[in-house]
């Protein structure tokens, strides 16, 4: 492999870069929370529930689909951890998880606007 103009700078970037390097456990559930939220269906509920907290009927006012397809797509969300929910009565109402998935998710529309 050739060398480059860089060589110092780069080595020492990629030594810091391992040794900060997170857990492949870290790394295997953000690739799985990510996935999670790739689906345009799960995208739309979490986009919903950035309003606030919504019960699976308005949700689907919201984002639209079944009832059965929301509530797999709620279930894969809570599984990891992008969304939790509580009992109101008879009701279970959802909410994100927490302030960090409304700000990934606001970068991510920020990224994807962007224009290089």
């Amino acid at each position: 492999m050739e060398s480059c103009n860089h060589e110092g700078e780069h080595r020492i970037a990629a030594e810091q870069a391992k040794v900060l390097m997170p857990s492949e456990e870290s790394i295997e559930r953000v690739c799985a929370a990510f996935k999670a939220i790739s689906e345009p269906s799960r995208l739309k509920i979490l986009l919903a529930l950035r309003q606030g907290e919504l019960c699976v009927y308005h949700i689907l006012q919201a984002a639209g689909g079944t009832q059965s397809g929301v509530s797999h797509q709620l279930r894969i969300l809570r599984d990891n951890r992008i969304v939790k929910a509580r009992r109101d009565g008879q009701n279970i109402v959802y909410s994100l998880a927490d302030e960090h998935v409304a700000s990934v998710l606001e970068l991510a529309f920020e990224h994807g606007n962007c224009r290089f």
